[in-house]
């Protein structure tokens, strides 16, 4: 039972998000920035000042082009490079309250598996977060979310 209240309230959370940033309208367009992303643990870095610190500076270059998003909750949701994109660029400026422990799980020249926990007041949210290098950069090519 316990967990099922945790399930419908991190459902909850994520449906009033939604209806947040649907309520805001359209975004004017922002001038691109570039980023660092030259290393792994700077695109991490931002990677989670972009989910959790409302960063919005160069999102776009972040992710790869084939980015996919998981959402692991009563049921099962998943987002593309675009509709992730966007939802951060409307969440600009607006920081999360929790506490972020990041773990990195695997690591070689080409690529990295890191966890990146939140924990709320109420809930915790595990990011399985999976980056490439393309080219001379690095990029979030997946991302898969858990809540309890």
């Amino acid at each position: 039972m316990k967990t099922l209240v945790k399930t419908f309230a991190a459902a909850a959370l994520i449906a009033v998000s939604s209806f947040a940033m649907a309520a805001e309208g359209p975004v004017a367009k922002v001038t691109k920035a570039n980023v660092n992303l030259s290393t792994a643990d700077l695109a991490l870095d931002h990677y989670v000042a972009v989910t959790t610190e409302g960063e919005s500076a160069g999102v776009e270059q972040l992710f790869a082009e084939d980015f996919n998003q998981k959402i692991q909750a009563s049921n099962t949701q998943s987002n593309s490079r675009g509709e992730v994109v966007k939802s951060l660029k409307k969440q600009k400026g607006e920081k999360q309250n929790c506490t972020v422990n990041t773990d990195i799980l695997e690591e070689s020249a080409d690529y990295m598996v890191a966890k990146v926990t939140l924990k709320f007041e109420n809930f915790i949210k595990t990011d399985l977060v999976t980056l490439e290098r393309v080219g001379n950069s690095w990029k979030v090519s997946k991302s898969i979310n858990t809540y309890r």
